[in-house]
């Protein structure tokens, strides 16, 4: 054991002068791609930059699938995967929570389970030491084929979770999300709320009957960045994969039905006693396939994503002082995740700096950047691009998006490309295509301004 733990301290350290030449570099590096012969898809990009591995296993199990009356069941599955191991099939013991933690300590490696709105996701980072990764490989196998979702511990992880909402519920800023989710996307998956109620329809046999249905080999992506060969990445990939049921046939998923767009503007105020209004406003967006996606990142940085150097902040924050700070965002996913414009401000401003707002909006919308404001934009964004890809850990996390959206193998390559070639004419015109200002949700939370304009 002690072994082990000096072959990773070892490593670790050798390969800290190396993350700093990464991100020149790994721009260039292809990604190789392949389905196993279970029909998981995996996703290589093979570098010698660091002694580690990294690995992400995707799968169509995010919160969009969670029935409505129970909704969270996938962040709490999710969790529950790394609560313990039952007995493996091949004769190993079962590992409770803490077992598992100290093995993965003795081991140097990390290992982790998320789930999000469209995918659950799980993480193993280890050293490319094959005394190390080969123990990895073996005990991440474990967890994403043999969780045992305990039975004992579910109830108070339920209680730790419920009092995690109830703590949330006494805060502006959720009571501003839960309202814009609702009112953008209705009855869309998207915007279910995790609540007591529905937390309390969950239990560990559900968990168990979503595992079956949804975590199989045929429905994976894998994502592998690291110091492995082809060869040995399709071994590692087949042996994390190698403990789930392998049904004959993978039968498609339900489909779901699309986000649906706003027809007519709707406007919340909920009286919240708080200092400051939290305000969003915004709609629909766009899903990540959709080829506007260059000339809308590149708008969003000027109305609002770049900072103190976009648009809103010149008009909300410089000029009127009406809030520190305000930003814009698109969220896209498999749908069309929402686009906002969020701030906070005095309660007695909140009117003022929701018109401002609006206006700032409007007028982008219709008219789009002006060249100096599209030169500033570029230059940040792509000036900045080498440091989106200068650690394993940054480009696993592309590499995953490329798998996940079904993007061009070489989007890493073109993406400066493609940047440059958007114009402020193309920014206009995907901006009038995806956002009507006339038919946006505005809901503002907090004080009796708020209670007053309702």
């Amino acid at each position: 054991m002690k072994n082990l733990k000096k072959i990773a301290s070892t490593a670790l350290l050798a390969g800290i002068t190396a993350l700093f030449g990464m991100g020149s570099a790994q721009a260039a590096l292809p990604i190789q791609h392949w389905t196993l012969a279970n029909g998981a898809k995996v996703y290589l990009v093979s570098t010698n930059a660091l002694p580690i591995v990294d690995v992400q296993i995707d799968f169509d199990a995010g919160s969009r699938r969670d029935p409505a009356a129970q909704a969270g069941l996938a962040s709490t599955s999710a969790a529950m995967v790394e609560k313990g191991v039952r007995a493996g099939r091949n004769g190993e013991p079962a590992l409770d929570q803490n077992a598992l933690g100290e093995a993965w300590a003795d081991l140097g490696a990390s290992f982790d389970v998320s789930a999000g709105t469209d995918r659950t996701s799980y993480t193993l980072r280890t050293l490319s030491d094959p005394a190390l990764l080969t123990k990895a490989v073996a005990l991440a196998a474990r967890e994403i084929g043999e969780p045992s979702f305990p039975d004992d511990i579910w109830p108070r992880e339920r209680e730790r979770i419920n009092a995690a909402i109830k703590e949330a519920n006494t805060k502006p800023a959720t009571v501003v999300g839960r309202a814009f989710a609702q009112a953008v996307y209705g009855t869309h998956p998207y915007g279910q709320e995790v609540t007591e109620e529905t937390l309390a329809r969950i239990d560990t046999a559900a968990m168990r009957q979503r595992y079956e249905q949804l975590i199989l080999p045929c429905r994976a992506k894998l994502s592998i960045v690291g110091a492995v060969t082809r060869a040995e990445a399709e071994a590692l990939a087949t042996t994390l994969l190698s403990r789930l049921p392998s049904p004959a046939a993978c039968a498609p998923l339900p489909a779901i039905a699309p986000v649906v767009a706003l027809t007519a503007p709707k406007d919340e105020r909920i009286a919240f006693d708080s200092a400051q209004a939290h305000v969003f406003i915004g709609q629909p967006g766009y899903p990540r396939q959709d080829p506007d996606h260059f000339a809308l990142t590149l708008g969003n940085y000027v109305l609002g994503g770049g900072g103190f150097v976009s648009r809103l902040t010149e008009e909300v924050r410089e000029k009127r002082g009406l809030a520190y700070s305000v930003y814009s965002g698109f969220a896209p996913g498999l749908d069309a995740g929402a686009f906002r414009i969020g701030f906070q401000t005095r309660p007695d401003q909140a009117e003022a700096a929701t018109k401002v707002s609006r206006d700032v909006l409007a007028k982008f919308v219709a008219e789009g950047p002006t060249e100096k404001e599209l030169k500033a934009a570029k230059d940040n964004l792509i000036g900045g691009f080498p440091l989106l890809l200068d650690s394993n850990r940054k480009l696993i996390g592309n590499v995953a998006n490329i798998a996940w959206y079904g993007l061009p193998l070489d989007y890493l390559d073109t993406w400066t490309t493609r940047m440059n070639a958007v114009t402020a004419a193309d920014i206009q015109a995907a901006f009038a295509r995806k956002l009507q200002p006339q038919r946006m949700v505005t809901v503002v939370v907090g004080g009796k301004q708020a209670a007053a304009a309702q």
